[in-house]
């Protein structure tokens, strides 16, 4: 149910026969002035130090706090992973451990960002758009799913600025009418014609925990990284301004993701931000690993990851 860094892997072997293209667009620059938003916040992930993995994966506290899930998935090309996941309404967050993914993709500090369309059709204007802006040749991909039977289901399509990057990645997508159609995907039926959406493909089991869903995302990423994704938000009708020290904040669809720009070493998730279903009077903090999850008062809860141990990174 998730797009991991594992499909980067697969999208880096396409790129070879497609070629690489760089967008030209600035951090400074704002979004598209054509008006409706076509892409909102789907999920992030971030690969963490094996400690804070293990705590996260056997929290109690957390089972409580949210639809939490430990699972695996199969995706194109037999590529698997197995991830962490909290679940809300329409978003939700995916954690690794430090080895979890294969290669450069396991490392401390690795991370992705999916944002999704919620009407079909969508995903082709946000590519038309890209190009647009200077993104030439943008990358497209096809995800299946294998539900252990060894028949995949296209999943969703996605766009990418780029196969070439550091630590971060980031793709635009939309699912795929047959994934709705398989009785496997547990997923709801169509609000209107042509919904695609997040709420569509996420379960209502949000409902019996205290987390809705995820309202911003800070991360640490390269100048390179980041550059890369300036593009695909802008595209997607996020408000983009720069920030001092050459980040970006970039809002819309009720999430804000911000992004700092810094040396590889110190690249990463750092924090998550979640409205809650309903206010809790006290403040409590969670200590998982080396992450700290402050929950409350009142309807919010902010999950901190930069106290990790950080060992030096190469390349």
């Amino acid at each position: 149910m998730v797009l991991s860094r594992a499909l980067q892997v697969i999208m880096v072997v396409a790129l070879a026969l497609a070629g690489a293209v760089q967008g030209t667009a600035h951090a400074g620059e704002r979004g598209p002035a054509d008006g409706r938003q076509l892409l909102f916040y789907n999920h992030a992930y971030g690969v963490l130090d094996r400690e804070t993995a293990d705590a996260i994966e056997h929290s109690s506290y957390l089972r409580d706090f949210a639809n939490f899930q430990v699972r695996t998935t199969t995706g194109s090309g037999g590529q698997t992973w197995t991830g962490r996941y909290l679940m809300g309404r329409e978003t939700y967050v995916e954690l690794f451990g430090v080895g979890d993914l294969p290669g450069q993709d396991g490392t401390l500090g690795s991370a992705g960002l999916g944002v999704s369309t919620e009407r079909a059709g969508d995903l082709a204007a946000v590519t038309e758009r890209l190009r647009q802006q200077g993104v030439t040749d943008p990358i497209e991909f096809r995800q299946t799913r294998d539900f252990g039977d060894g028949a995949p289901v296209p999943w969703f399509d996605a766009v990418f600025t780029t196969g070439q990057y550091d630590r971060f990645g980031a793709w635009g997508m939309e699912y795929r009418p047959e994934y709705f159609a398989d009785p496997r995907s547990n997923t709801e039926p169509a609000a209107h014609p042509g919904d695609v959406g997040r709420e569509r493909y996420l379960s209502d089991a949000y409902r019996d925990h205290l987390m809705r869903d995820v309202t911003g995302i800070r991360l640490a990423v390269t100048a390179r990284d980041l550059a890369n994704t300036v593009p695909l938000l802008k595209a997607g009708g996020f408000a983009v301004r720069s920030l001092p020290g050459g980040g970006v904040l970039a809002k819309g669809g009720g999430t804000t993701l911000r992004f700092d720009a810094v040396p590889v070493d110190q690249v990463g998730l750092q924090q998550v931000e979640m409205v809650l279903n309903r206010p809790v009077p006290d403040r409590h903090v969670e200590r998982i690993g080396h992450s700290d999850l402050v929950v409350g008062p009142g309807s919010r809860a902010v999950w901190t990851f930069g106290g990790q141990d950080r060992p030096s990174a190469s390349g």
